[in-house]
């Protein structure tokens, strides 16, 4: 036997303390203890795996280690045998073996069941040694009729191992297991038996299966799982006994064992796709998912069943209610699964059942004791709006529903309610009436000043009825407080006993401060200056008495609110003087809204409010106010106010629904993998009414075109680096290719000088999170000659990694000779993704990310919208803001981006820039991610990019 086909080891680390020379192996292996010898045996078998066997030392192994009694120390002979060198230089068996066979045979009849055991399955091990194997057949089949199954079980595969590589060492071999088999009581001796029939002799397998047809559902479970891959693989030659096998499998599906459960159902649909099979496995899916406990099996059960979905359309429909039980799990991850395969099964004839249980989770969200409510209410409130909008006979009943959950004190269900009942009333007339009318009922329980906005917006646009709008403009006041604000609260202050005179007056005077000793902890005295101000603590009583929820928001200084605040009012006086005929009451409604935005404009330039009225929202309500004094003399305004805003709405749901059809209409097209001409290949004119599951051994591999794999020739000459000089004695270059979560390396090595280098090794290192998986061999080049070497690397984030390493070798003068290769640098790119999320998870991601980027940019280009592909292309990020927000003439770009690593870490971008009178773009990208290096690294890319002045080709 060769060295070439020699098996392989894991290289087990090897202390750098000094080795023993091998007269002191010796010594311990002769004088020592058992203990000591199972050290000494221990540092001989690392070293013999490493590359160093010391073959000087079999002999004093054989001699004093063998015949010891110890069971540990027989175990570790085991592992020697299995590693040592077995054969000379010209591929002869050595001699010592014969005793090591003759003491395996005294093993194989030892009277212990454990020796006899570990001893078989050693065999397994040296299955490819047929010279050692040889003698050793007749005492491995007695050891078949062993009282104690641990030993029979082993001399089956031991059997089965030996059968496999030397079918000539047991002709008989499938007989003589058949025969055990039928004989044999112990469920794990009979699953080996039946293991090795399924492996070497198919037919005595399956007529195994027919004898004992009726009893398989009262088996064990580990011969359970072999019979079923017994009967996928008969399957796949288009077996007689197909209806048989269906009605066992059916059987199964109600064994007690998840995991048979699970292969009975996935094979059963690769057996055949009559809708009652198919019902009945996805029953089986979803009753798995429902009583198992491990959350990572419920994931993969559910992407079964969601397979089976894709697949069968319609059939499981019934099952519906079936999988909103498994809504029960307390993991978040198996809910959102649950609700994505429930929304794709929902139709007219169930939605309403669905709809009624999804409204009672969503009740019971509210009891004190449920487990991640808060998340669960929101999927809920998500999947209720999807399931309304799609199907809107539904809509009126869940719409004032989910509006009782608008004064929530998790801001973000309640925003999705919000962001439901706006499209609701905008896709539904007939229901606006109803919604507003609960809508301004609900304004005082109102907590939140987005939710506050929302409202807002959607009652400035959609209440249009007289009687409707004073009844808003009243509710409006009720959470607004007494008008106005400012004189209000500085009656308030006064009352408090607080003079605004005699504060201003404290202001002018210098404030004196009161001094008295104090003893500290350590007895030390220390003055204590206290400056009174009874006015400002009266102010502060004042800021924090309890007041209505809009008042609180404005005083709290979310002005933004108040400016929704002054667009919806005029949007309503507006929409009052249109339909309204009475002039004194229309007035009116004008004088009081006017008086509410100016009331909003002088609080907040006043001492009451947290922090002062900015100039945006200033001058919004300020053009709002003169809107109203304007109202005879500017129609065009009125256009503005109540036709075109609603107009932007629908055109934004609209462009969204585009979205929507546009991606289903992605995923439901196939790519052509077949042209019309090519040749067609029929298989046996046989219709196969199996799954791809069955074929998948010969023919997945064709239907994929992972077997044509084409790499552009160009692209992979970008991606050799050089290591050494061309003047070096060793010429080397390597090609890096990227595979999964792996790095390969193909280097190429060329002697160039006239000598034969002898014990060449390339040692590699690496920065960063890199792993080297294999420890390099000993090359011998010959003068002028050439070197393939493999390596592979693993990878295990997206930190940017460097790998280094040197050429060892042996020079003529026996002297070591070295040359340092140059640095790999890993690309990051190849393990960044563009992603998709929606605002809200961008905007918690920016939140809770804690390492930020800032990279200034300073460009050349003169289009921002240029420049913005220009960072996605260098950066493999994709653009969140929609392109509609980007498009038009405009000196100012902002953009969100957002891309994800193979290892699934999350990387953000916001681009700010603008463009300069000299025609360049100024500005800064800031990266956000929650490790270090992956916003380290994009900083670099954009960087570079910027100074290429073009995207980088990754």
């Amino acid at each position: 036997m060769s060295s070439s086909d020699s098996s392989c080891y894991t290289v087990v680390f090897e202390s750098s303390a000094e080795y023993p020379s091998a007269s002191e192996l010796r010594s311990s292996l002769e004088k020592g203890s058992d203990e000591v010898k199972i050290d000494t045996l221990r540092k001989i078998i690392v070293s013999t795996i490493n590359g160093n066997p010391q073959p000087t030392l079999m002999m004093p192994i054989i001699q004093f280690v063998m015949p010891s009694r110890n069971k540990h120390l027989k175990k570790l002979l085991h592992f020697y045998w299995e590693v040592c060198p077995k054969y000379d230089e010209n591929g002869k068996l050595k001699q010592e073996m014969i005793l090591v066979v003759n003491a395996i045979r005294n093993d194989l009849q030892h009277p212990n069941e454990y020796i006899r055991g570990a001893s078989l399955r050693f065999l397994q091990k040296i299955a490819k040694d047929a010279e050692l194997l040889e003698p050793l057949i007749p005492t491995c089949r007695a050891c078949l009729e062993h009282r104690h199954s641990y030993v029979r079980k082993n001399a089956v595969f031991a059997l089965y191992s030996i059968y496999r590589e030397f079918e000539h060492l047991v002709p008989d071999a499938p007989e003589l297991i058949y025969t055990f088999l039928i004989a044999e009581s112990d469920s794990s001796c009979k699953r080996n038996a039946f293991v090795f029939l399924s492996q070497c002799a198919m037919p005595k397998a399956v007529e195994y299966i027919l004898s004992i047809y009726d009893t398989i559902a009262s088996l064990d479970e580990s011969l359970q799982m072999s019979i079923i891959e017994v009967i996928r693989l008969d399957c796949k030659n288009d077996s007689m006994h197909r209806s048989r096998y269906i009605r066992c499998i059916l059987e199964l599906l109600n064994a007690p064992s998840h995991a048979v459960k699970y292969e009975a159902a996935t094979t059963l649909t690769t057996l055949t796709q009559n809708p009652t099979a198919v019902k009945a496995a996805a029953a089986c899916f979803i009753s798995l998912v429902i009583k198992e406990s491990d959350n990572n099996v419920k994931l993969i059960v559910l992407d079964r069943l969601e397979n089976l979905r894709g697949k069968h359309g319609q059939v499981l429909d019934g099952l519906i209610m079936d999988v909103l039980q498994i809504l029960s799990s307390a993991d978040m991850e198996v809910r959102r699964k649950a609700i994505s395969i429930v929304l794709s099964m929902t139709s007219s004839r169930n939605v309403e059942e669905v709809v009624l249980f999804l409204k009672k989770q969503l009740l019971k969200t509210q009891e004190a004791d449920f487990d991640k409510a808060p998340e669960y209410r929101q999927l809920l409130i998500q999947s209720i709006h999807v399931t309304a909008i799609k199907f809107s006979e539904v809509a009126a009943s869940v719409v004032h529903a989910l509006m009782e959950f608008l004064g929530d004190t998790n801001n973000p269900s309640a925003l999705d309610v919000v962001a439901f009942v706006r499209e609701v009333v905008e896709k539904f007339p007939h229901l606006r009436s109803t919604v507003c009318e609960k809508l301004i009922l609900t304004l005082p329980e109102i907590k939140s000043g987005k939710v506050f906005r929302g409202i807002l917006w959607i009652l400035g646009e959609y209440v249009e009825t007289v009687s409707d709008i004073q009844d808003t403009m009243r509710e409006v006041r009720k959470v607004l407080g007494e008008i106005p604000i400012l004189a209000s609260e500085q009656r308030l202050l006064d009352e408090a006993g607080g003079d605004a005179e005699e504060e201003e007056k404290d202001k002018d005077k210098p404030k004196e401060p009161t001094s008295r000793p104090k003893v500290l902890a350590d007895g030390t005295y220390a003055t204590e200056t206290a400056y009174t101000s009874a006015g400002a603590a009266r102010l502060e009583a004042v800021k924090a008495a309890a007041k209505p929820p809009l008042r609180t928001l404005i005083l709290g200084g979310d002005f933004f609110t108040g400016s929704v605040l002054a667009s919806a009012l005029a949007k309503l006086v507006l929409r009052f003087n249109d339909k309204s005929q009475d002039a004194v009451a229309s007035n009116m409604l004008k004088a009081e809204a006017m008086l509410i935005m100016a009331s909003i404009i002088r609080v907040g330039q006043s001492k009451f409010v947290t922090v002062p009225i900015d100039e945006d929202s200033s001058e919004r309500i300020m053009n709002c106010i003169q809107t109203l004094s304007e109202l005879e003399t500017q129609p065009a305004v009125h256009e503005v106010f109540l036709d075109d805003t609603k107009k932007a709405f629908t055109k934004m749901l609209g462009a969204q629904e585009k979205r929507a059809a546009e991606k289903k209409e992605a995923e439901s097209t196939k790519p052509v993998a077949i042209q019309v001409d090519d040749l067609l290949s029929f298989r046996q004119f046989s219709k196969k009414t199996a799954d791809d599951a069955i074929d998948y051994d010969e023919d997945v591999g064709r239907a994929t075109g992972a077997g044509e794999v084409q790499e552009d020739f160009m692209s992979n000459l970008s991606r050799i680096s050089q290591l050494t000089g061309f003047s070096d004695p060793i010429y080397a270059e390597a090609y890096v290719k990227m595979h999964g979560f792996d790095i390969l390396l193909d280097i190429l090595l060329v002697n160039q000088t006239a000598n034969t280098l002898q014990n060449l090794c390339l040692d590699f290192a690496t920065l960063g999170d890199l792993k080297i998986v294999e420890r390099p061999a000993v090359y011998t080049i010959a003068p002028h000659g050439f070197q393939s070497i493999k390596a592979t690397i693993k990878v295990s984030s997206t930190e940017t990694g460097v790998i280094f390493g040197s050429i060892l070798w042996e020079s003529p003068n026996m002297s070591e000779a070295c040359v340092i290769l140059n640095d790999i640098h890993i690309d990051i790119m190849d393990y960044i993704k563009p992603a998709y999320c929606n605002e809200a998870q961008f905007r918690n991601m920016w939140t809770e990310f804690e390492w930020e980027n800032r990279v200034n940019v300073s460009s050349s280009l003169s289009d921002p919208r240029e420049y913005l592909k220009h960072v996605m292309k260098a950066t493999n990020m994709s653009c969140l803001t929609p392109e509609g927000a980007t498009s038009g003439d405009c000196d100012f770009l902002s953009a969100n981006m957002y891309a994800r690593s193979l290892f699934g870490e999350d990387a953000l971008a916001n681009l700010s820039i603008e463009r300069t009178e000299g025609g360049t773009i100024t500005g800064h990208v800031r990266i956000r991610s929650k490790t270090q290096g992956i916003a380290l690294s994009l900083g670099d890319k954009i960087t570079m990019a910027q100074k290429d002045n073009k995207p980088l080709t990754v």
